[in-house]
């Protein structure tokens, strides 16, 4: 199936489903360009659709209609296509869109989709009994082309990135896993005794070898990764799944990157930090001693699998961590996400970075605001020796943040309860110097002019960092 990234977003769905809004303004969120098949058919026409469909009937127009749906599925330039309702009967299109696409359907109630296409100009939304025939004749036609449903636009963005959300996702494993090729489940090793069984049941006769890896940031380390390069025997049609937290989704899709140079790879997190961070957007890495994710790879998953039913066997220490991230994104989105009952929490954090990621796969400009804290957090985790929760370390560097940005503190004091840790200071420092954001040695820093107003690359005096960074450490 390839990387989400080289694929087309392709929108099907019957008449009045909003193809043509949520094309515009998922295209607007993840950067790319929004394409309307119907626009370009009327553009070429010189008049409506409808004014076509009376003087030339509906046979030309599906001729038109699959002419343009291939050339655009085609095209070598990134786009976010809106199909016509009809596009999904011409097998030539079904083709083009399995190949280059992945696939969204909107999936709407027939009453909702007649309610807001009667009293139009639709050749077809004329007649309500036809209307409900035509709906029901393309329903499997869709239901069969579709890679993802999705009712709103984070379902839209979340496709584009290829994370599939839902409660009971995990037993449906198998049929959200890409491919029909040989499959390796790594998995975190405590984890493996929670929901490896169930994993293991819904990949089926595709899964080939389960292998485990430590817990934790133990998992994190080049020697772990050795060891599971030299165990894995898959080839290039093989697919590693990864089952755990952030550091196992980090380390499993670092030896999926440098397996055979890159194999494909799935990442099901089963943390509530890996479920709206570190799971998505194709980062993978481990550390070193002194510094965190210091080698790694942008590799991204072909499908993110979140179950936020899995959150319920959470210790409450992890879902703190977790936390963390989610005030984070909040703070970056301005909305208080932190609010929410958790499952709307996961969907709503993982469409944020998921579109983020998506405008900026490398890094290159503005997914460095997710970073927001994390220059702090990764010093003093580095300087704990990787004891250090990662949540408690994100709570410390996103309170040094906003006292940098001149902002009040009180949501990350009353959400996540940050107090001083006790980690060597010099210790703390080099590690801060270190990091891959500073430039010359001089730190350069994400923070915020207000909540949803982020700031990059800000170089502050080492003076008032350093000052930041003392007042997270006990004395």
């Amino acid at each position: 199936m390839g990387s989400p990234l080289d694929r087309k977003v392709a929108l099907v769905g019957f008449m009045g489903a909003g193809k043509s809004t949520l094309g515009a303004q998922a295209a607007q969120r993840i950067g790319r360009e929004p394409v309307d098949v119907d626009e370009l058919i009327a553009a070429d026409y010189g008049g409506s659709v409808a004014e076509l469909f009376a003087r030339e009937g509906e046979p030309r127009f599906r001729e038109l209609e699959e002419e343009w749906a291939v050339t655009l599925l085609e095209a070598p330039e990134p786009s976010v296509i809106a199909l016509g309702g009809g596009a999904i009967e011409s097998a030539r299109t079904r083709d083009a869109l399995r190949a280059n696409a992945t696939t969204v359907w909107l999936d709407v109630p027939v009453d909702e989709a007649w309610r807001r296409a009667r009293g139009g100009d639709r050749p077809l939304a004329q007649d309500e009994r036809r209307f409900r025939e035509l709906h029901e004749h393309r329903r499997p036609l869709y239901e069969e082309a579709a890679d993802f449903v999705a009712r709103d636009l984070d379902d839209v963005v979340l496709a584009a990135a290829g994370v599939h959300v839902g409660i009971g996702a995990l037993e449906r494993l198998g049929r959200l896993v890409p491919g029909h090729g040989p499959i390796a489940l790594v998995a975190d090793a405590t984890v493996s005794g929670i929901h490896g069984a169930t994993a293991q049941l819904a990949l089926g006769g595709r899964l080939k070898a389960v292998h485990e890896l430590p817990s934790g940031e133990d998992a994190k380390t080049l020697a772990v990764c050795e060891g599971l390069w030299r165990e894995l025997a898959l080839g290039r049609d093989g697919t590693i799944v990864a089952l755990g937290g952030g550091t196992t989704t980090d380390a499993a899709g670092f030896v999926a990157a440098g397996h055979m140079r890159g194999i494909d790879w799935v990442s099901v997190p089963t943390t509530l930090v890996g479920q709206v961070d570190a799971a998505i957007g194709g980062k993978t890495g481990v550390n070193l001693p002194a510094a965190k994710n210091q080698v790694g790879a942008f590799h991204w998953p072909i499908r993110t699998v979140i179950d936020p039913g899995l959150l319920s066997s959470l210790p409450t220490a992890e879902r703190d961590n977790g936390l963390a991230e989610v005030v984070k994104t909040g703070l970056l989105a301005g909305e208080p996400l932190w609010e929410l009952a958790e499952p709307e929490q996961v969907g709503r954090a993982a469409a944020y970075k998921a579109s983020i990621c998506l405008r900026d796969p490398r890094e290159q400009g503005q997914r460095a605001e997710l970073n927001l804290g994390h220059t702090f957090a990764h010093a003093l985790e580095a300087a704990s020796g990787y004891e250090l929760p990662h949540g408690k370390a994100v709570a410390l560097g996103l309170l040094a943040a906003l006292r940098l940005s001149g902002l009040p503190t009180e949501v990350v004091e009353r959400q996540l309860r940050p107090s001083p840790v006790r980690v060597d200071r010099e210790r703390a420092w080099a590690a801060l110097l270190r990091d891959k954001k500073a430039v010359g040695g001089v730190p350069r820093l994400v923070l915020l002019e207000r909540p949803g107003s982020p700031r990059i690359g800000v170089e502050v005096s080492p003076e008032k960092v350093r000052e930041a960074l003392d007042a997270l450490i006990a004395a």
